[in-house]
This record gives structure tokens, sequence and C-alpha cells, in this order.
């Protein structure tokens, strides 16, 4: 991995400049380069962020999340899930 955050963050400039080529070229998100490309994008991303870190102690702005967490937000809550109160306390309504 590279220790050097100006060689990480000209990586990710130049994954980001193919996968806008891909993109644009193949208007597809489904087509292999571009698929290639977002892999790519991402790793360059990633070891940019741990590089910079590593190097000033700085993280990037962005709170990036994996598709599996997002599962948990997906989760379907009932009645049994919240607190309403006294079940046992008489409301005339």
């Amino acid at each position: 991995m590279a220790k050097d955050p100006r060689a990480a963050l000209d990586r990710l400039i130049a994954a980001l400049e193919k996968h806008h080529r891909a993109a644009i070229e193949h208007e597809d998100p489904d087509a292999e380069e571009v698929v290639d490309t977002e892999s790519a994008l991402q790793d360059a991303f990633f070891t940019y962020d741990h590089v910079l870190y590593e190097a000033v102690g700085v993280e990037l702005p962005f709170d990036i999340v994996d598709e599996d967490s997002d599962d948990d937000e997906d989760e379907v809550f009932d009645d049994d899930d919240y607190d309403f109160g006294d079940d046992d306390e008489d409301d005339d309504y």
C-alpha cells in the first residue's frame, strides 16, 4: 500500500477519470468496464483515506457505508418494538 498521500490522491483522481470515461462511454451501470472501474475507484478511495489518516491523522469528511450495513435501516418495526408508556393506566378519551 502506498504511504505517500499525494501519490494515493493522484491514483484516486486517475480512478475517478477512468470511471467517468467508462460511464459516459457505456451509459450502462452493468457494463463490465463500468463495474471494473467502479471497483478500482472504491479501492483508490479507501486507500487514499487510509494513507491520509496514517500520514497526518486526518479522515475524509465522508461516511461511506457498505451495502451490508444498510440492511439494519430496512428492518421493519412493529408496536412491540416501542414503549408507549404504562399499559395498565386507564385513559379516558
